[in-house]
């Protein structure tokens, strides 16, 4: 399923957005081995991430173009890009973090990041980031859908994850660290 208001502009503009080192650094992805991330598009985040970890990045998109631009771009890092509805199938795979990017506007972002938990190790942790929406940005879902990050901290709550830690990542976003609540 198509993710709403999830279209991509032209390649070139998009990855004039993010500042990616901030993000790795921040999120401290570095940190990880084996990663999913839903929605690879360009691959804009798919390859710095492959480069900061230490194991594969398994990536997936529901639009072929997306794929193989991912593919085409991560040539030699360890990134497995395949074609796959994570909302209807999960992911598929278990690593120690899930990215999740620019997605929770999605229309069931509860079974989204049910899915996320399912795909995650002992330890793991779901790392997400979205487009603030109490500011203009350049880009972004219409800001009516953008969630802000309390409405993320109660959808995780939903589905037995906690929130360790909500992240600045200027200009436009913000990040959010959740985990596999223990009782």
């Amino acid at each position: 399923m198509k993710i709403r208001d999830s279209g991509m502009p032209e390649e070139a503009f998009w990855e004039t957005l993010f500042d990616l080192a901030l993000i790795i650094s921040r999120l401290r992805i570095d940190s990880f081995q084996n990663v999913a991330e839903f929605g690879c598009g360009y691959g804009t985040f798919s390859i710095p991430v492959a480069k900061a970890i230490s194991g594969k990045l398994y990536t997936f998109d529901i639009e072929s173009a997306m794929v193989a631009r991912t593919v085409e771009r991560s040539a030699g890092l360890q990134v497995v890009a395949s074609q796959r509805d994570v909302m209807q199938r999960g992911f598929g795979v278990c690593v120690d973090a899930v990215l999740l990017f620019n997605i929770l506007h999605c229309e069931q972002p509860v079974r989204l990041l049910q899915h996320a938990r399912s795909a995650l190790l002992d330890g793991g942790k779901v790392l997400a980031i979205h487009w603030r929406n109490d500011i203009p940005t350049p880009r972004g879902p219409a800001a009516e859908i953008r969630p802000c990050p309390e409405e993320i901290i109660t959808w995780a709550k939903e589905v037995g994850l906690t929130t360790a830690e909500v992240i600045d990542l200027p200009p436009w976003h913000y990040g959010i660290v959740l985990e596999i609540k223990t009782s």
